[in-house]
């Protein structure tokens, strides 16, 4: 039976989704990173299909999400949007070190993904962290400053005034290059990657994935530990197929 424990992680609260019978054992570890405006709840199904293949799945709720919110506006927590991501990158550290501490992973095999701001977290935390094994990135994009400008101008046409001043919104792309992996893909080590993203997606822009898959595609020696799929009108949402797909990723690289 699968089993589903509320855990505060170093004061994230997650879910931790395994097989009963192997609650105490070191296994293979996933860490799932939910999407903006969603939370560790919203991906329990993939949870369960991957514990069921015998995986620790840990779901965080990322900072002003879930159990995090707080009284936060949404407009508010749009302002607040890469300082999220980036407290993700952080907080996946204090995460690896809960489970190496506890003993509960298994010969170092420790996987990353997420949906959204949660792809997009997984792509950055692969310019941080030689540990993670293989990673999937779902509807994000691994070009974090290209993005971030296509956000500011996004709100400037939306909105006219930005709530930054230009110079603190320079100083944010700056600092985004250190996590921005079409920047550094050298950083992928040919550690397996799987990216899928949805042709028709009105929020991050599918060429940014696929642009970035082929631009590196050189960089592997086996093709098929680096993995891109995609879906024909499909937007800003992951279905069945891409679901599937993970699950398959996972069990064949980790």
């Amino acid at each position: 039976m699968i089993g589903i424990y509320e855990k505060d992680i170093n004061t994230i609260p997650s879910l931790i989704v395994v097989d009963e019978d192997n609650k105490g054992k070191p296994l293979p570890v996933i860490t799932y990173f939910h999407g903006f405006t969603s939370a560790k709840e919203h991906n329990l199904p993939l949870a369960f299909l991957l514990a069921k293949r015998g995986y620790r799945v840990i779901l965080p709720d990322s900072l002003y999400h879930g159990a995090r919110e707080g009284k936060i506006s949404p407009a508010k927590r749009q302002t607040f949007f890469w300082e999220i991501v980036l407290q993700n990158v952080k907080e996946l550290e204090d995460i690896k070190d809960y489970v190496d501490e506890s003993n509960l992973l298994l010969d170092e095999r420790f996987g990353v993904a997420g949906t959204s701001m949660g792809g997009i977290t997984t792509s950055a935390a692969l310019t941080q962290y030689d540990w993670i094994k293989t990673a999937a990135v779902l509807m994000g994009t691994p070009k974090l400053t290209d993005y971030a400008k296509a956000l500011v101008d996004h709100f400037q046409q939306k909105n006219g005034k930005l709530p930054r001043t230009e110079k603190e919104i320079n100083r944010l792309y700056e600092h985004l290059t250190h996590y921005d992996l079409s920047k550094q893909p050298e950083k992928l080590k040919e550690r397996p990657l799987l990216l899928w993203h949805g042709k028709a997606d009105e929020v991050i822009p599918f060429e940014h994935t696929y642009t970035f898959y082929k631009q590196n595609e050189s960089l592997y020696s086996n093709p098929l530990n680096f993995k891109f799929l995609s879906e024909a009108n499909r937007g800003h949402k992951v279905g069945r197929y891409a679901t599937l797909e993970t699950v398959k990723w996972f069990t064949k690289q980790l």
